[in-house]
């Protein structure tokens, strides 16, 4: 099964609908919400190659990026199988 992390912040409607997209999907994620985890937001600027927006998406360890490119996935049925499309790092 693919491994789905997303990096957050609360009060952001992006990650909002990020999450409910999964869920709808019935995708399994881990959330982290970095909205007072300074530690934790630079790992996650480190890990999505300096992007500092949520949310930061990582299928299988690969960055996505946003909520945006995650709908572009979902356009393009590659959300319907993760494991396929998306090799771990």
């Amino acid at each position: 099964m693919a491994k789905v992390e997303i990096y957050t912040t609360f009060l952001c409607g992006f990650c909002a609908n990020a999450k409910a997209l999964l869920n709808k999907k019935e995708i399994p994620f881990v959330e982290i919400d970095v909205s007072y985890d300074f530690e934790e937001r630079k790992r996650m600027e480190l890990k999505a190659e300096g992007k500092t927006t949520v949310p930061q998406i990582f299928i299988n360890g690969n960055s996505i990026g946003g909520y945006d490119e995650l709908v572009e996935l979902e356009k393009n049925y590659l959300l319907d199988d993760l494991d396929s499309n998306f090799v771990e790092t």
